[in-house]
């Protein structure tokens, strides 16, 4: 059971002046370069965002190191920087994969502590020459027979995977797949390089099309064992911290573009944001992103300090992000009248990306369910 009361020092939910001065700066690039025009030409594009931004992120600013250890090419800082990037990209649905490669990838090979596959992996990640991905990471192993998802076995020359893998976060696009499969000797961490002839990767048609997702089937893939076991429930945890990073960045969004159209828009001769039950509608989105704030802040403080809290942390900024960021973007629609609900208006690519989000990694009540299992109040399911 772990322990109900935090045990992280409050100072460290605060941002330091540091990092105030990162958002800054990511504030002013996302603005330049990313927004809803911008999510519109890309999704008609086979990569789905821009080379040239993606490079400038990791080359001018440094994003995708930020919480790589320099001995890895990174720069060394903690998953508190990386969350400010994650908040602020959120912000302007900035439509690169830097939650498949920046997050899940690669503390999955951070937390595998197979050295030889970070310093293949981890310098081109930090330098954005390499993206990645990871499939199969699901916290119940997937059940034992040749039908289910992803198997490894031995073949002429070393590991190959055989299996599917569906919905894989930037499946169509990754360079680099981290794949848990099932073995003769239990669940185990594997490195792919897909290629055409071995590996058959389809784009889905999802709700949201700023973050793609694709059916991996894997064809006797050839592939590389990382670590010594197919544990991934740190990685996750890690991806619901960022995930709620960037659920607060929307939200965050849709609340101040909200307000300045409710002080725009007149009815009756007066602005419609001075009616009480406007007011009331915006004061209740108010409160649930404060809290949403603080649920972010404790997760991110548990990866960057790898608390033994970081399941409960994370499970908790899963239920409250997702919650906040769908109820934000049903004020964003509604107060904006009816214009919010045309396809011009930017509202419904924020709408798209809150319902995927509460989604990705279990829904806000499975979200619960697993925190009253670590905090002791109900029965652990059976695996």
């Amino acid at each position: 059971m772990h322990p109900r009361h935090p045990e992280i020092d409050p100072h460290l939910l605060s941002e330091t002046e540091e990092q105030r001065e990162l958002r800054t700066v990511l504030r002013d690039f996302f603005t330049e370069v990313s927004g809803p025009e911008d999510a519109r030409k890309h999704q008609a594009t086979p990569r789905g965002y821009d080379g040239t931004v993606w490079a400038r992120l990791a080359g001018e600013i440094g994003v995708h190191g930020l919480a790589i250890p320099e001995e890895f090419g990174g720069s060394g800082y903690t998953f508190a920087e990386l969350a400010v990037a994650l908040e602020e990209s959120g912000r302007t649905l900035y439509c690169a994969p830097l939650l498949p490669t920046v997050v899940l990838a690669a503390h999955a090979l951070l937390y595998s502590g197979d050295r030889q596959a970070c310093e293949r992996y981890l310098p081109r990640i930090a330098d954005g020459t390499l993206t990645a991905t990871v499939a199969g990471f699901h916290e119940d192993a997937p059940a034992a027979g040749p039908e289910a998802g992803v198997q490894a076995e031995h073949g002429a020359t070393g590991w190959v995977l055989r299996g599917a893998a569906d919905f894989v976060l930037d499946g169509a696009g990754a360079d680099v797949i981290l794949v848990r499969a099932e073995t003769p000797d239990g669940t185990r961490l594997f490195a792919c390089e897909p290629t055409t002839v071995t590996c058959v990767r389809t784009p889905r048609r999802v709700l949201d099309e700023t973050r793609r997702q694709a059916l991996v089937e894997f064809r006797g893939a050839p592939a590389a064992l990382v670590g010594g076991s197919g544990e991934v429930t740190a990685a996750l945890d890690a991806g619901r911290a960022a995930l709620a990073a960037e659920q607060v960045g929307g939200s965050g969004h849709a609340l101040d573009a909200t307000v300045e159209f409710v002080g725009q828009r007149r009815q009756f001769g007066r602005p419609i944001g001075s009616f009480q039950a406007v007011k009331h509608r915006l004061a209740d989105v108010l409160v649930a992103l404060e809290a949403a704030r603080s649920a972010s802040a404790y997760a991110t403080a548990c990866v960057a300090l790898a608390s033994p809290q970081l399941p409960v942390a994370a499970s908790a900024a899963a239920a409250v992000c997702s919650e906040t960021f769908r109820l934000a973007t049903a004020e964003y629609v509604q107060l904006h009248g009816g214009i919010g609900f045309t396809w011009e208006h930017p509202a419904h690519l924020y709408v798209r990306r809150a319902r995927s989000s509460e989604v990705l990694f279990g829904t806000a009540d499975q979200n619960r369910t697993r925190l009253a299992e670590l905090i002791g109040l109900a029965p652990r399911s059976a695996a």
